[in-house]
This record gives structure tokens, sequence and C-alpha cells, in this order.
């Protein structure tokens, strides 16, 4: 768990997308503007400082297994932002901390992903020969150039992002108690994979306020458009 602005009043977790580590949200304290929140970015095992870890490729069991690595950040008030496959496993720990630890983030941000309970519809690509996996990637727009270009990176990282994939991709929704934290749910105008409808859906997993916030930008919006992203963040977590 890589956290800095340690005195900061309120701690937002951030969960990367898949293939994403702790690092895409270094720029994010500074791009904040404030000494009020303290970004805390999750790594996933498989990657940066965990790169000798086994990579996951269940939701709940890496929920589970990160619970114990966020508690220490949960003696002040918490929000948690998850991008993508991120906002999927952002949800089901705002979910286990409520149902289990009796603890209410400030505010759950969801983006760049459809609702928990909407079923997928697109065939799975987890599962795809590593040509066709690679291939998939270039059209999401999300994996660097010079990685899917260099064919060494591409075998040290296409067994974790296969593995993110399969987090995201097998995911089964268990229906349970509305979260009682207020949610905001991002999107992307060019995101082609996930409508507005289906981030629409987001709303019926809170019983406290929720909006949605539509970015310039495709489904890596977060990257693109990340000032007025950030903008957006800093005055939701700062408005009481």
């Amino acid at each position: 768990m890589r956290t800095v602005n340690a005195n900061a009043r309120l701690n937002l977790i951030c969960f990367p997308y898949a293939g994403g580590g702790a690092q895409l949200f270094n720029s994010w304290q500074t791009g904040l503007v404030t000494s009020e929140i303290q970004v805390c970015a999750v790594q996933y095992p498989g990657r940066g400082s965990r790169v000798r870890e086994q990579a996951f490729t269940d939701c709940k069991a890496l929920v589970e297994a990160f619970i114990p690595h966020l508690l220490p950040l949960l003696n002040k008030p918490f929000a948690l932002f998850g991008h993508s496959m991120g906002a999927i496993v952002a949800f089901e720990v705002a979910r286990l901390l409520q149902e289990q630890y009796g603890l209410r983030a400030e505010r759950l941000i969801a983006s760049g992903r459809r609702a928990p309970q909407t079923p997928m519809t697109d065939p799975p690509t987890y599962n795809l020969p590593d040509k066709e996996f690679t291939e998939e990637l270039r059209r999401l727009n999300g994996t660097p150039q010079e990685v899917l270009d260099h064919p060494e990176l591409m075998q040290l990282m296409i067994g974790i992002i296969r593995a993110d994939f399969t987090v995201t991709q097998t995911y089964k929704y268990v229906p349970g108690p509305q979260l009682n934290c207020p949610l905001s749910v991002f999107g992307g105008l060019k995101d082609t994979d996930v409508s507005r409808e289906h981030l629409e859906a987001w709303c019926q997993e809170t019983s406290n306020v929720c909006s949605l916030r539509m970015f310039e930008g495709d489904h890596f919006f977060i990257q693109t458009n990340q000032a007025n992203v950030l903008k957006i963040v800093r005055e939701q977590l700062l408005t009481r």
C-alpha cells in the first residue's frame, strides 16, 4: 500500500484497473491540490513491490486478502475509488467493511465499470490465445504501445493482465444489503464498452445519495482527462 500525506483528514484508497498497479496514482496527491486527502494506492499481487506473489483470479479471494492490509488505514474517515476492475473490487470491499466491521466509507467512487448487478453480455476474453488476447488489449487502448510492441515485456505482463481479466469477467454478483454511503459514478463519453444505462444502475446499490458524472474520453478517461477527474474527486470528498 503506497501512502503519502499521513496527517490528512481522509484516506482515499484507490484500486487500479486490470493490469495496472499502484503507480497509476502516483500523480494523484499533487493533482488533488489539497492537504486534507491522503491518496493510498493499492498494489495488487504480481506486480511492483509484490511481483513475486501470485496474482489473484477470483474477486472474493482478492478482497478478503486485502482487508487486513486496509484496516490500519481505517482509523480515520476513508473513501474508496476504483476504475474498471478496481470499481468492482472497491464495491466488494465497501460491502465487506460495512457488513462485517460496521465501517462506512465517506464515499465510494465507481469509475468506468457497469454496475455489479448488470450481467456481462460480451463473451469472455481472459481465455483467448496470446495473439488474440494482445489484440484485445490493443483495442481497449489502456496498455502502453511500447509494451504491446515488445514481446519480452508482453511475456512478463500477459499473465498478470490475464489474471485480472479473469477476476472481472468471472465476477458473480451476490444480492445483499445496500451500501449506506454516498456513491459517485464516473463514465467516459466515448467508452464503447460501458453504457450510460449500465452506469446509472449503480444507484440501486446504495440507500444514500448517488450521482453520475460523464467525462470526455474513452474507457481510460481517468488518464487522458485526469485534471477534470481529480477536480470532481476533490469537490466530492471535501463536501460535507
